[in-house]
Order: C-alpha cells, then sequence, then structure tokens
C-alpha cells in the first residue's frame, strides 16, 4: 500500500512536469459511418510519454489526475488542442472524453464556451463523450449541465455503455445524441448469445429512439458484418483504422475519396 501511494505520489508529481514541458499528446480514432463507409468522425484520446519511464497508460495517470484536481487543466488542454486540430478535417465530427470531475466543476461551461470561441471550432462539430457516472450523483444539477452543453449546440455521447449501472431512466432523463456500445460487448459477438442479444437490444433501442449507435472495439470481419446486418450508425476499431496522429489522419481523410455506399450492398 505504501508503494502505491508513493508511485500515485510520483505519477501527480510527474503529470504536473509533463503539462509544463508539453510532454503530452494526442492521437485520434477514426470513427467509420457504415452508411458511407467513411471517416465521419475522430475520437480524441491522451498520450503521456514519459521522458524515463517511457508510455504511462491513461488507465493509471487519468486516476491520478482526477483524484488530484489536474483533470480540470488536463481536461482542457485536450479539449483545446483537439479543437484545433479539427479545424482541418471540416466535415469531421470531434468526439472528445470529459470525465465527472470536469463535467461537476463550476467552471465547466464558461471554459467550453471559451473553448469554442478562441479556437473557432463550430459547436455542431463538437461531441463530448461522458460515462454513466456523471448521473449517479446531483442529478438535478447533471441534467442543468447538459441541458446547457446541448444548447450551445455541441453534442453529448454516453460511452462505455452497458458496463456500468445503465438504467434506461437515464436514457429517458438525459436526451444523449449517441450511444457507444462497450468493446466488451463487441469483442463477444457470435461467442455468446448474450453479447450478441445486448447489441442487438441495444441497436434496437437506438432505432426506437432516433439515438445513434456506435460500436467500440471492432476487430473483425465477423463483428462488422453483424452491425452492419443489425443496422448499426458507426464503429470504430483497429478493423477499420488504428490511432493515428493529427497529421495521419489529414492524410487518411485525403485518400478517401470512395462514393458512398448503402450499408445493405445498394
Amino acid at each position: 500500500m505504501n508503494a502505491a501511494a508513493q508511485r500515485r505520489q510520483r505519477i501527480e508529481q510527474d503529470l504536473r512536469s509533463a503539462l509544463a514541458r508539453d510532454q503530452l499528446s494526442l492521437v485520434y480514432q477514426p470513427l467509420v459511418d457504415l452508411d458511407c463507409g467513411r471517416t465521419t468522425g475522430v475520437e480524441a484520446l491522451m498520450r503521456w510519454s514519459h521522458p524515463e519511464h517511457g508510455t504511462v497508460s491513461p488507465a493509471e495517470f487519468i486516476p491520478v489526475a482526477e483524484s488530484s484536481g489536474l483533470i480540470l487543466q488536463l481536461g482542457e488542454w485536450a479539449l483545446r488542442t483537439a479543437c484545433r486540430a479539427a479545424l482541418n478535417w471540416p466535415g469531421v465530427r470531434l468526439s472528445v472524453n470529459v470525465s465527472t470531475v470536469q463535467f461537476h466543476h463550476r467552471g465547466f461551461l464558461a471554459m467550453l464556451v471559451n473553448v469554442l470561441a478562441d479556437t473557432g471550432l463550430a459547436p455542431e462539430r463538437l461531441e463530448l463523450e461522458v460515462t454513466e457516472s456523471i448521473l449517479l450523483s446531483n442529478t438535478d444539477e447533471a441534467l442543468a449541465t447538459f441541458a446547457k452543453v446541448k444548447s450551445l449546440g455541441v453534442s453529448i455521447a454516453m460511452d462505455d455503455f452497458g458496463t456500468g449501472y445503465s438504467s434506461l431512466s437515464y436514457i429517458s432523463r438525459f436526451a444523449f445524441d449517441k450511444i457507444k456500445i462497450d468493446a466488451s460487448f463487441i469483442h463477444n459477438l457470435g461467442r455468446t448469445v448474450e453479447a450478441d442479444a445486448i447489441v442487438k437490444a441495444v441497436l434496437s433501442l437506438g432505432r426506437s429512439l432516433d439515438i445513434k449507435i456506435n460500436a467500440e472495439g471492432v476487430e473483425t470481419p465477423e463483428q462488422l458484418r453483424f452491425l452492419t446486418d443489425e443496422g448499426c450508425d458507426q464503429v470504430q476499431g483497429f478493423l477499420m483504422s488504428r490511432r493515428v496522429s493529427a497529421g495521419g489522419l489529414t492524410k487518411r481523410l485525403q485518400n478517401e475519396a470512395c462514393p458512398p455506399q448503402g450499408r445493405r450492398g445498394g
């Protein structure tokens, strides 16, 4: 326990230094629309290259950033950097993850408005990804923030759907623009009856409520075929593309010149 506490303290100290020394970077995961087969969105993902320890996993440094309050600086940096980069990708929607701590902070809305004004990115091109944890406490406050974000023209997606508390009451109370099916369910498509049934149910829910559905972690042609046949809207994963730099994404978008095709071979 003492060793773990010391490591967390070191990570916090090094993370503060990384912010000051510009050691953080963003990579981008293409989101492919199954109606046209083209990249219509990108998800920005944070990376930290430590000068001594190499790449530090977000699974390790994000919780430290949240508990120390550094997530506010990290989150603003990521949002601002990604919005600037997205100006080079017209017609592509940018998705940025927002932590629960950041979403509930009293200065969140002002920061969001500031970043959009400073970067010049149209609000309609920005999508914030949140997890179900933002809904579990201060629900009325979360609802108010949710409504104000959407009034700006910014969309909101529920990330990792199915791994938390996933109450249908949240879907009805919070007007999500998109639901992202967690990769763990996609991984088991064709392997378990339960995974197939859950994915079909979420896709059906999306159609009924007119909410776009994104499937994360698509890695095999079989998974893609299942999702296409069942009418999924959007997919992301290594089968379509690995995460790329801003420059790599620009090249990918320039190379995409295929005409739109129907998702069922029309």
